[in-house]
């Protein structure tokens, strides 16, 4: 049996559509607010389609020397054309890309996970340091 962590997959965002781009300063100072993109196909567009879609993003912050990673968000998405009409033929879509405000008093690593409603779970992070 599988630990959940051994199904996430990770690549390189520029040229793979799945992996989640987190965007955010490389240093900022402690307790000052600051933003964090994250969005999935900047590189490679990801279908946003009833039958192929993100369903969601979330983001977590792990602090330099803790054991336990802290959530920061969880960001759902559910409008991918649905509609009476059928398939991909509905008056709205979201769009796979959120910002979360937040500050931090430590040094750490960011992780964003997202769902991919037909290739699974993904993963990425990136390093952050206060000044």
């Amino acid at each position: 049996m599988a630990n959940i962590g051994e199904l996430y997959q990770s690549a390189d965002w520029k040229g793979e559509k799945h992996v989640p781009v987190i965007e955010a300063p490389e240093e900022v100072t402690a307790d000052e607010v600051f933003e964090v993109k994250v969005s999935v196909g900047k590189e490679i567009p990801h279908p946003n389609t009833t039958e192929h879609h993100i369903r969601w993003i979330q983001l977590y912050f792990k602090p330099e020397g803790d054991k336990f990673a802290y959530q920061v968000g969880n960001f759902e998405f559910t409008a991918h054309g649905e509609s009476a009409e059928g398939a991909n033929a509905g008056p709205v879509y979201t769009h796979h890309s959120v910002v979360a405000a937040l500050k931090i008093n430590k040094s750490g690593v960011l992780y964003a996970t997202s769902l991919c409603n037909i290739h699974g779970l993904w993963e990425s992070s990136i390093q952050i340091r206060v000044k």
